[in-house]
């Protein structure tokens, strides 16, 4: 029996950033392993033209929620959104709306961030800090609160090396901090984030660091567990192995070396790629909500959520890793191409209206924005890949020795069972699966074409080497000596050990 499903059951949860990547995975894997979860409320606000309801409906229709849907077909009935904006005061919530989450709810998952490094400081700060600010305030209020979890990221900290479970001195002192970028004007802000930023690398990891103190200062009498994930990738198990929705991190790097528009990646090869899949992360979330509301530590608990401690890979590694599938990667002979071509062609022009001029300088602006965007992201993430940091992982084996046989099955966050190449492997077919939306079924002819392709190149290798050789061998008595002495050499190595096999039989 497991206690962590069973604490779920018949409990009311309000998930932040529900329509997210994080969000998505921590909604399904609450209602297939606790179906008799009472209500799951998400916080959802209108975005890019859609209302609330029909980005809700968006989020339900995706894959990630086929098992739970096969399961369940009612589930969506559990789900009530509510219209919020983090970022305005009152979290922009009805009188009626909030009434109703003041008594019904047990739980808090506050998952809802702007994950972009180059996000401008004032956006950063109102929807990381302010607004995780305006989430606790509400926590407060509520009557049958049991357990408020904070995702964070492992670097919200990343200008230590030593990174342990606690929370570290803010930056800058959040309030000061508020309203100065109120009042300030928006071009004065971003002239002096440089400065304001100091020695951390974006506007993501600064204000999460920002968010963790508030936290701490202002939780009150609330129970309270942050967890810190480091670079989440794919899914290693749940729902699907290699399910993936999200260009961010290094699902973007997957994508565009296979599309062999990525050649090169500016990173330390001895440095950690300290990746962590998203269903570990959300297990781990999920039992820390049990243990945070059950065991009620007397601390708030930090759980570094990574990989790099306890099994290690490397970005040399990842290099070797992608290498060895390229046949997965370079999906289908080069599609990028010719779905490129393809679109523009069905978009903007009729086939007979078309020239190759023009078709070659539609693909120049759209391959040139691509690849500016693409080395932008990769600049961003060099502070990343170029070197490692050292997180301690105590209160993730803790909350691990608490859980039963079942639980650690149904819950499993124990990386050390995590084999690298063939999640890397998983992670790619996912891509091409889940966030590219490709057909699968010409994997195996591009896997045949490539085979071709690498036997042709190693034949023609070959024979330009034999016949570099023996143009060498014609004009040089010293190379003709050497490859005598050479052949003479391996014939009586081979002479030996016939004779050695006569004699041991």
């Amino acid at each position: 029996m497991s206690s962590v499903s069973a604490y779920y059951n018949g409990k009311t949860v309000l998930i932040t950033g529900a329509t997210g990547f994080m969000g998505k995975v921590l909604v399904e894997k609450l209602l297939r392993s606790s179906p008799e979860v009472k209500a799951v409320y998400i916080l959802v606000r209108p975005k890019a033209g859609q209302s609330m309801q029909e980005r809700v409906a968006n989020m339900l229709k995706c894959k990630v929620f086929d098992r739970v849907r096969e399961d369940c077909p009612n589930f969506h009935e559990k789900i009530k959104p509510i219209n919020a904006e983090l970022t305005q005061p009152k979290l922009a919530i009805s009188a009626e709306d909030e009434e109703e989450l003041l008594t019904h709810i047990n739980i808090v998952f506050h998952c809802a961030a702007t994950v972009r490094f180059d996000e401008p400081l004032k956006h950063a700060l109102q929807l990381n800090a302010m607004g995780t600010q305006r989430l606790l305030e509400l926590a407060r209020q509520m009557q049958k609160l049991e357990a408020f979890i904070h995702i964070s990221t492992a670097y919200a900290n990343c200008v230590r090396k030593r990174i342990d479970e606690v929370i570290y001195p803010p930056p800058a002192e959040p309030k000061k901090l508020f309203d100065l970028v109120e009042w300030l004007d928006e071009s004065i802000i971003q002239d002096i984030t440089p400065k304001l930023l100091g020695d951390w690398p974006n506007t993501y990891t600064y204000t999460k660091a920002l968010s963790e103190y508030l936290i701490q200062q202002e939780k009150g009498n609330l129970n309270i567990a942050i967890i810190r994930p480091s670079i989440v990738g794919a899914s290693w198990h749940e729902p699907f192995p290699g399910w993936i929705d999200s260009f961010n991190g290094t699902s973007g790097i997957f994508v565009a070396a296979g599309k062999g528009i990525l050649r090169s990646v500016i990173a330390n090869n001895e440095a950690v790629a300290d990746m962590i899949p998203v269903d570990v992360v959300i297990n781990l979330t999920l039992a820390a909500g049990w243990y945070t509301a059950v065991h009620r530590p007397k601390n708030m608990l930090v759980y570094n959520c990574t990989t790099g401690g306890i099994n290690p890979f490397f970005w040399g590694e990842m290099v070797v890793s992608l290498v060895s599938i390229t046949e997965v990667l370079y999906w289908n002979y080069n599609s990028y191409s010719s779905e490129l071509v393809r679109t523009l062609i069905d978009q903007n022009y009729s086939k007979d209206q078309i020239s190759y001029l023009s078709l070659t300088i539609l693909l120049s602006f759209r391959m040139m924005k691509i690849i500016n965007r693409l080395h932008k992201s990769l600049m961003l993430l060099q502070y990343f890949s170029t070197q490692s940091w050292d997180w301690s992982s105590d209160n993730m084996n803790m909350l691990m020795s608490h859980l039963n046989p079942e639980d650690k099955k149904l819950y499993n966050f124990d990386v050390r069972q995590l084999h690298w190449s063939e999640y890397i492997e998983s992670y790619c077919l996912g891509a091409k699966k889940y966030l590219l939306n490709e057909d699968m079924s010409g994997i195996p002819a591009a896997k045949q074409h490539l085979r071709k392709l690498r036997n042709i190149r190693y034949a023609f290798n070959t024979t330009l080497l034999v016949i570099i050789w023996r143009i060498f061998i014609a004009r040089s008595q010293m190379a003709r000596n050497i490859w005598y002495f050479v052949v003479s050499l391996c014939y009586k190595f081979l002479s030996y050990f016939r004779a050695s096999s006569t004699l041991r039989h």
